[in-house]
């Protein structure tokens, strides 16, 4: 059943480099080019130029560019790291899996979806670099339920290194880890995900403080970007009542100017610490059971990318290999829900993209909001309260 699915998975990948996938291309791989072939002529990332990518996402840019190779030969390289991360991804779905005694059917399903899901939500799958930190979450999620708590948390901290969701794993994991083994168990686990954190950290803060503390701040000050919630609803205004909105290109993507969007972002900011607040004292506050921390897990990164102030479309590979692995009637509900936000993406992206960041037309508008409220949806699902058996409630 694996081999059947990692076969499929290569397929949809491959599908990916043909036909309406390749329509109307938006590609990082050219500025990722650009800085792997920079640090293999010897500069420094954040001192000798500008990176808007953490630390642990470089080894991504470095490694297809060994040579200082053109971009074509660098791109095929990197399609190739990104199958192997995908299979990897795939291989760690099913350790979680077996940690939970699934049944055939429903790994059949989980790996199923994931080895399909490239050619729902698209191109954007195979430009950008996402399949790494996605893969380092699901894999860290396994490598607990598995017992190996201090390796899994070490994971989690390398994908926070690589892309900042995977740390929202780390809460309802450490609850988990309290509550299973103790308290000195899961402060050790948090010493492992913090010096994993701190391997690529460290030495660009010691190298180049200030060009690293920029990348962090410009990140965290970027303004509504247009595909967001918050974007989506004053998209809908503009449609429908009519109301003017000044769409500004920094910090690499098109974003909504002005002082309506700036409150509406740093409300949409307080709401998203609100959501995985929440989320969190709810995985802690009930059972310790590996199917509970599967599915906070899952919300916890639903939830950050839902209401984070940009919602940029590659955030959807975040879901695709922990949202799956949700079990019984809430894991349909919920892997069908991201199935239509997957297509609802696809639709506008990237083939209408400009039509939406230039235009603000009203189509790409509606697909946005659309996949934004499914979302929104999707986490509600995740997050009802289930009814406890009678043997577990006394």
């Amino acid at each position: 059943m694996l081999y059947a699915a990692l076969a499929v998975l290569l397929l949809s990948l491959t599908l990916l480099h043909f036909g309406v996938y390749q329509r109307n291309l938006i590609l990082d791989t050219v500025e990722y080019h650009r800085y792997g072939v920079a640090m293999w002529h010897g500069s420094v990332p954040y001192r000798d130029f500008k990176v808007e990518y953490p630390p642990g996402a470089l080894p991504m840019f470095e490694l297809p560019s060994l040579g200082a190779p053109g971009y074509s030969v660098f791109a095929r390289g990197f399609y190739v790291l990104i199958g192997l991360l995908a299979a990897g991804a795939m291989l760690a779905m099913a350790s979680v899996l077996r940690s939970l005694d699934a049944s055939p059917t429903r790994f059949a399903a989980a790996l199923g979806f994931f080895a399909l899901a490239p050619l729902v939500l698209g191109s954007v799958v195979i430009y950008r670099y996402d399949l790494w930190p996605a893969a380092l979450a699901v894999a860290g999620l396994a490598a607990i339920l598995a017992r190996r708590e201090r390796l899994g948390f070490a994971t989690l901290g390398l994908g926070l290194a690589a892309k900042i969701f995977p740390g929202v794993l780390v809460p309802p994991a450490l609850a988990y880890v309290w509550r299973t083994r103790g308290r000195r168990e899961a402060l050790l686990c948090l010493a492992c995900a913090a010096a994993a954190v701190a391997v690529f950290v460290v030495p660009f803060l010691i190298v180049s403080p200030g060009g690293f503390w920029g990348s962090i701040h410009r990140q965290a000050s970027r303004p509504l970007q247009i595909e967001s919630l918050g974007a989506g609803i004053l998209l809908a205004a503009h449609h429908l009542g009519g109301l003017h909105l000044n769409v500004v290109t920094s910090h690499g993507s098109q974003n909504l100017g002005g002082s309506l969007p700036d409150a509406l972002a740093a409300a949409q900011s307080a709401l998203l610490v609100v959501a995985l607040l929440a989320v969190w004292a709810a995985a802690a506050l009930g059972p310790a059971r590996p199917e509970r921390l599967v599915r906070y897990a899952a919300a916890s990164v639903v939830a950050f990318a839902a209401f984070d102030k940009v919602l940029s479309p590659q955030f959807m590979i975040w879901l695709l290999p922990l949202v799956p692995l949700v079990r019984a009637r809430r894991g349909l509900a919920a892997s069908s829900l991201l199935a239509l936000a997957l297509l609802l993406t696809q639709l506008w992206f990237p083939i209408r993209y400009w039509d939406l960041a230039r235009g603000l037309e009203a189509y790409p508008s509606t697909l946005v909001l659309a996949r934004d409220v499914v979302l929104v949806a999707l986490l509600a699902v995740l997050l009802v309260r289930e009814r406890e058996p009678a043997a577990a409630r006394s």
